[in-house]
C-alpha cells in the first residue's frame, strides 16, 4: 500500500518506526486473547498503551515533517502522503478501541486512560473522536462540551485583555506624568545654568572694578606720597635748587636780622 509513496529520509524512517509499532500492536492484542490471568492481561495492556502513545506521538512527527516539505513535493504526492497519514489516525483509533473494549470487560481502574481515548489529526481537527463511532447525542453533547470550553476561553481571553489595557493606561499615565516632570527638571536646569553664567560675569565685572579702584587708590597713595616727601624737602633744605617750588606753595621766608639802635643817651 505504501510502495508507491516518496518521501525523504525522515519521512521514511518515521513511517517506518509508525509501522513497526502497529505490527507489534497487531501482535500484542492476539497475544492478550491467550492471556487468562487478569494481573498480566493489565500488565499487558499497559505495554500496548505505552506503544500506542509512541504511535500517537510518531504521527505527530510525520505530520510536521509533511507541513515542513509540503511546499516542496507536487500535490499529488502531498495527497497521498496526507491520505496516509489519514489511514496511520484510523488505524491507530481502531487500536484504542480496541485496548477500550479490553479495559471495561477487565474492568481493570489500574491501567491508565489513554490521552483521552484515543489519537486524532494533529491539525485544526485535533482531539475530536471520529463521527463513524459516534452516536448523535455523543455528537451533541461533545459539541456542546466544545462550545462550553470555547466561551470560557473567550471569556478568559477577554479578562487578560481588559487587564492589559487597564495596566497599559496606568503606563501611559505614568509615562506621561514622568514626562512632564522630566520636561520641569529640565526648565529648571536650564534656569539654575543661566543664573550661573550671569553670576560669574557679575562675579567678574566686580573683581574687574574692585581692581580698578585698588590702582587708583594706589596711584592716589603714590602722588601724596611724593607731594609730602617734596614738602619734607622743601622744609628741611629750602635752598636745594634741583627742586622746584610746589605751585601754590609760597618760598620759605629768609632770616631778617635786626638792627638795634642806640639812643644818644647811652653814648653819653
Amino acid at each position: 500500500m505504501t510502495s508507491g509513496l516518496q518521501m525523504n529520509p525522515q519521512l521514511e524512517q518515521i513511517h517506518g518506526e509508525i509501522r513497526d509499532n502497529f505490527r507489534a500492536l497487531s501482535n500484542g492484542f492476539q497475544r492478550l486473547d491467550n492471556i487468562r490471568d487478569s494481573s498480566r492481561q493489565s500488565k499487558q495492556l499497559e505495554e500496548l498503551t505505552g506503544k500506542m502513545r509512541e504511535c500517537k506521538r510518531l504521527i505527530k512527527d510525520f505530520d510536521r515533517e509533511l507541513k515542513d516539505e509540503e511546499s516542496k513535493n507536487p500535490p499529488e504526492v502531498n495527497k497521498q502522503l496526507n491520505d496516509e497519514k489519514q489511514s496511520m489516525i484510523k488505524e491507530l483509533n481502531s487500536f484504542v478501541a480496541l485496548r477500550k473494549t479490553y479495559v471495561n470487560s477487565l474492568g481493570n481502574k489500574r491501567v491508565e486512560l489513554f490521552d483521552e481515548g484515543g489519537v486524532s489529526e494533529p491539525t485544526a481537527d485535533s482531539n475530536i473522536q471520529m463521527a463513524s463511532s459516534m452516536t448523535n447525542q455523543e455528537l451533541m453533547d461533545a459539541g456542546k462540551k466544545t462550545m462550553d470550553e470555547t466561551d470560557q476561553a473567550i471569556e478568559r481571553t477577554k479578562k487578560v485583555v481588559e487587564q492589559t489595557i487597564e495596566v497599559g493606561t496606568q503606563t501611559a499615565v505614568t509615562l506621561k506624568g514622568q514626562t512632564d516632570q522630566m520636561g520641569r527638571i529640565v526648565n529648571e536646569l536650564d534656569t539654575i545654568n543661566f543664573s550661573i553664567k550671569k553670576a560669574s560675569q557679575l562675579v567678574k565685572e566686580i573683581g574687574r572694578q574692585v581692581a580698578t579702584d585698588k590702582c587708583i587708590m594706589l596711584f592716589l597713595f603714590l602722588i601724596v606720597c611724593g607731594v609730602i616727601a617734596i614738602i619734607v624737602v622743601k622744609i628741611v633744605n629750602p635752598n636745594n635748587k634741583d627742586i622746584r617750588d610746589i605751585p601754590g606753595l609760597a618760598p620759605p621766608v629768609p632770616a631778617r636780622r635786626l638792627l638795634y639802635l642806640r639812643t644818644p643817651e647811652h653814648f653819653e
